[in-house]
């Protein structure tokens, strides 16, 4: 899962080697916090918030299919 957070934010950014994903592990479902460099967070949350809710959507489905719950926070 982390590894697909990375590559979608990478492939969003302008500077894809700033993109970090730590991931915490809890009970009930795994958090993904994504970091980026700061030009670089209007283009992950997008206008509205269409690609941020886009991409906690595409983790939250892929998370389902392997039977996870996970969690996407973008600071």
């Amino acid at each position: 899962m982390k590894a697909l957070i990375e590559f979608i934010a990478s492939n969003l950014v302008e500077h894809p080697d700033r993109v970090q994903v730590q991931e915490q592990v809890g009970q009930r479902a795994t958090v993904y916090r994504l970091r980026v460099a700061p030009d670089d967070v209007g283009r992950i949350i997008g206008k509205g918030g269409t690609v941020a809710n886009a991409i906690r959507t595409v983790v939250r489905v892929a998370a389902e299919k392997k039977g996870v719950r996970a969690i996407l926070e973008i600071d």
